[in-house]
């Protein structure tokens, strides 16, 4: 396979052929199974050095270009396999190296579930004389299980703590409803699962 590509910021074991990036692409879309946006692509493979940022976003649009993924979703600018697109990942996606696959695809589900927890969980920041507020929500599909507002002094507080929400909003609900509830085992179970994601920080 010749290369073809920047391979700038690329891991050894990435990609260097525009075929390969490509036909990844294409992969991710059949792989995953749902539309997606040309951020959450480049994401995908670029954050795990797979690709080169600028390679893989020029490949993006030359399938747009050749009808190999199309526009479904113009509001959310999102894209999904023509017919061409799902035979170029049926018949090419053997090509490329299974950690490839296995990195971009579990990136790619990962950004997606992020997306969904933000679209459905929503984080207002608003400035006022004090500092800056900070509402946060946690969705239960029509109605809003818990509307909070929180104070931050400044705005770089009030998105760490929009930032943190959004990694487990769930966690916050399970956690405000087992204190009022005066429900010591749902308390204690989430105080544990806190503790967990703060040992894999550390």
């Amino acid at each position: 396979m010749a290369f073809d590509t920047f391979d700038e910021g690329v891991n050894y074991g990435g990609i260097r052929s525009k075929n390969e990036i490509r036909t990844l692409i294409c992969y991710l879309f059949k792989s995953v199974g749902k539309p997606m946006d040309k951020a959450t692509v480049t994401e995908a493979i670029q954050s795990r050095a797979l690709a080169n940022y600028f390679e893989t976003s020029s490949c993006f649009d030359d399938l747009i270009i050749h009808n190999n993924i199309e526009l479904v979703d113009n509001e959310n600018s999102l894209y999904f396999l023509t017919d061409n697109g799902k035979m170029i990942a049926a018949q090419l996606d053997y090509t490329l190296p299974p950690s490839v696959k296995e990195k971009a695809y579990n990136c790619a589900v990962s950004l997606l579930e992020q997306k969904r927890i933000e679209k459905e969980n929503s984080v207002t920041i608003t400035k006022t004389d004090m500092g800056y507020n900070v509402n946060c929500r946690v969705s239960g599909g029509n109605v809003d299980l818990i509307s909070i507002d929180i104070y931050a002094p400044d705005r770089q507080q009030a998105r760490i703590i929009k930032k943190n929400f959004h990694k487990n909003p769930e966690l916050l609900y399970k956690t405000i409803m087992g204190t009022m509830s005066d429900d010591k085992e749902l308390v204690h179970e989430c105080l544990k699962e806190s503790e967990a994601r703060l040992r894999r920080k550390d």
